[in-house]
């Protein structure tokens, strides 16, 4: 009975590796560039394919051009290889795409010029917001607690007089 017991275990441990190893590449990206995009230069295309990992598709605007089977997406990789079959450098093709598409086609935008403005925002309204925390919890630390004051002897005759009736 043992045996059988051990046997049942070490078979379900194998049908957990191999359903795991069968649905490994379900996980991997699936890439949606056609064999008709492919450049003949291997160095060409390593370019291409690691400027397009990093650019928006402005249809699906979560994707990267590399991932979306957008028909701009498309485009855009064809531009990106026009591009560097031209001659020109990686920098030289995002600026062309930033130009005419504006920042929102980088996935990491820059964080130079008014970038830095909101990039630096966050931390620094945090910051202020964790300054004005502070001084409220200091301010309430430090200050004093309002004495009860007692009844006026209109008030306590008053309230003789209720407590009488009732």
């Amino acid at each position: 009975m043992n045996a059988f017991r051990t046997l049942w275990r070490s078979s379900k441990l194998l049908a957990l590796v191999l359903c795991l190893f069968l649905a490994a590449p379900l996980a991997m990206p699936a890439y949606a560039v056609q064999p008709d995009e492919v450049l003949d230069d291997p160095v060409l295309e390593d370019r291409a394919r690691e400027l397009s990992k990093g650019l928006r598709c402005v249809v699906c605007q979560n994707e990267s051009i590399d991932e979306s089977n957008a028909d701009l997406a498309r485009e855009l990789r064809l531009v990106v290889r026009e591009r560097l079959v031209e001659g020109d450098s990686n920098e030289e093709v995002l600026d062309y795409l930033v130009a005419r598409y504006g920042e929102f086609v980088l996935l990491k935008p820059r964080t130079d010029g008014w970038n830095m403005i909101l990039w630096l925002s966050g931390p620094a309204l945090f910051l202020l917001a964790l300054g004005v925390g502070v001084a409220y919890v200091r301010g309430r630390s430090t200050a004093t607690t309002p004495t009860e004051a007692g009844l006026s002897a209109d008030e306590e005759a008053r309230l003789k007089e209720i407590l009488k009736d009732s």
